[in-house]
């Protein structure tokens, strides 16, 4: 169960492609996360790996982690979109405002009017705890209000989304930013097992051990 990275857009956002075993489900299935642009190529991704998404999971709501929904969902129309309860609002009627506001506040309107395309609505709202086999949802606040992690213990893997990167962590200065909830996220993250592998929203992947002797 190794995540496949897609760096996709302006912005480099991860696409994380992350097959699941036989054990898992059924042969040919995969969790897709956060896919944040250029649709077409993570459905020729998908092809070649000759992977279905069981479901596409956001990290959080932010339009560079969302902007290709509309193809992959259209590709796919049974799928399950799973978001933070928090999070709802950037998906679905009505989320146009939220995006434009969003990029607003770091002079890149442009960025979400060039690619906007009307998002589904979620059809499932995760919070703390949640079991999203073969994971645990870890809820993360600060980069924004319902940021999330997918977290298995066994294989000792966080996808981690905007929260922890390389040498890095989320930006709070976007609407819902706050630096105290992320320094929080960010000291719980550091109490994980340090081998496990951590496959951030941007950037290559790292470890918590690694991060945490920054």
């Amino acid at each position: 169960m190794v995540p496949i990275r897609i760096p996709v857009g302006e912005l480099q956002t991860n696409c994380w492609i992350i097959p699941l075993t036989e054990e898992m489900e059924e042969p040919g299935t995969c969790i897709l996360v956060d896919p944040g642009d250029e649709g077409g190529r993570i459905l020729a991704q998908l092809t070649k790996l000759k992977l279905q998404p069981r479901c596409i999971v956001l990290t959080h709501g932010h339009f560079d982690h969302v902007a290709a929904l509309p193809e992959l969902a259209a590709a796919f129309p049974h799928v399950t979109i799973a978001i933070h309860t928090t999070e709802q609002a950037k998906l679905g009627p009505g989320s146009l405002e939220l995006h434009r506001r969003d990029f607003a506040a770091v002079d890149a309107l442009s960025y979400v009017d060039a690619r906007w395309k009307p998002l589904p609505a979620a059809s499932l709202f995760l919070n703390e705890g949640d079991s999203l086999e073969p994971f645990t949802v870890l809820h993360l606040p600060g980069h924004s209000p319902g940021s999330i992690g997918l977290y298995q213990q066994t294989e000792k893997i966080l996808i981690s989304g905007d929260t922890l990167f390389f040498a890095g962590v989320g930006r709070t200065d976007l609407a819902g930013g706050d630096e105290q909830q992320l320094n929080h996220s960010l000291a719980r993250l550091f109490t994980l097992d340090g081998d496990t592998a951590v496959y951030p929203g941007h950037g290559p992947a790292t470890t918590i051990r690694r991060e945490r002797a920054r």
